[in-house]
């Protein structure tokens, strides 16, 4: 009996889908991953900043009674009258006035004292941790301690200026000088976080720079303003930013330093009412005016621009062309 071979071609097996290649998925991942990551970012930002934003700009053009059912849209009546609110405009120079003199003398001494903590020291360390404490102390409690310090009748520090002579100067009642205690307050609590910033990127210099100075002869002087002030051109930049948005939204260390029923119009006289204050007075207690309110948060908002816009471009023009100096030697040899 003959074998019969099957002439018939063998069955092709049914094709495989292709799994992606890891290279593929690697691919994807560097490509699309980094948005994941700063989408939670974007997702709290536009919930909690973006949002409030617009509609506080949408509440502005109403006029919003905080308390009653009245929502009539006015367009841009908020901010005719604000322009010309005297008062409005008495909180603008109030806000600027504390800004100058409390943000200036500053980030001046967290240079200053920047330059001290990046020496060798002893208990290094614990100087470093030490600046830090003021910024982290209740500000309801340093309000309440310098609001005693700055008593006309029994703070110390006009019983310091009576021992030499100086009559006892209206802390709270002049303005001017409530500029000053203000500035006083903020200066301590936010001078060591500054510094520590400051330290930050110093530490990040290199030696050699310093090293080559000092073999050509430049002191500690020198060296700071001509080898590490031009190196922290970027880190000043970020401090006065931050300074300028933290000083013209300045709110609790004046609110609590002046106490009683004048307590939010920064005394009798408004003498040390800022805009935020003006804006809350007028949004909250006693007026209720939202609508007129969100329209100074928002000339507060073009304000901190325009401030931080003008910082930002004094601070590039003084340092414009400015290189590491380390007295007079170029590369690493004469």
């Amino acid at each position: 009996m003959a074998l019969q071979l099957d002439a018939r071609p063998p069955a092709t097996p049914a094709p495989r889908t292709p799994r992606p290649s890891w290279a593929r998925l690697s691919r994807i991942d560097a490509k699309y991953s980094p948005y994941l990551y700063i989408a939670p970012f974007f997702l709290v930002f536009a919930v909690f900043g973006a949002w409030p934003l617009a509609y506080t700009l949408w509440v502005s053009l109403h006029d919003w009674d905080l308390l009653g059912s009245n929502r009539t849209f006015v367009g841009a009546d908020n901010y005719t009258r604000l322009l010309a609110d005297a008062d409005f405009w008495h909180s603008v120079v109030n806000t600027l006035g504390i800004f100058v003199i409390s943000t200036v003398p500053q980030l001046l001494a967290a240079l200053w004292l920047a330059n001290l903590l990046n020496r060798q020291l002893r208990l290094r360390t614990g100087w470093r941790m030490a600046v830090l404490v003021p910024n982290v102390t209740s500000t309801a409690a340093v309000a309440i301690v310098f609001g005693v310090l700055f008593g006309r009748e029994f703070g110390m520090i006009n019983w310091l200026l009576d021992l030499v002579g100086v009559d006892a100067i209206g802390w709270k009642s002049n303005r001017f000088a409530s500029w000053v205690a203000i500035s006083t307050m903020v200066d301590w609590r936010w001078t060591g976080y500054n510094a520590l910033i400051f330290l930050a990127a110093m530490q990040a210099i290199p030696r050699d720079l310093y090293e080559a100075a000092a073999i050509d002869g430049a002191n500690r002087a020198r060296q700071f303003w001509s080898v590490t002030v031009p190196l922290l051109k970027p880190t000043i930049i970020f401090c006065v930013i931050i300074s300028t948005i933290g000083g013209l939204q300045l709110f609790t260390e004046p609110r609590l330093f002046h106490s009683g029923t004048n307590a939010i119009r920064g005394g009798p006289m408004r003498e040390s009412q800022t805009l935020t204050m003006y804006m809350f007075e007028n949004a909250f207690a006693p007026y209720y005016n939202f609508g007129y309110g969100s329209a100074v948060a928002w000339l507060l908002f073009a304000l901190i621009a325009i401030v931080a816009a003008i910082n930002v471009l004094i601070i590039r023009r003084l340092g414009a062309g400015a290189r590491p100096d380390t007295g007079g030697r170029k590369g690493g040899s004469r």
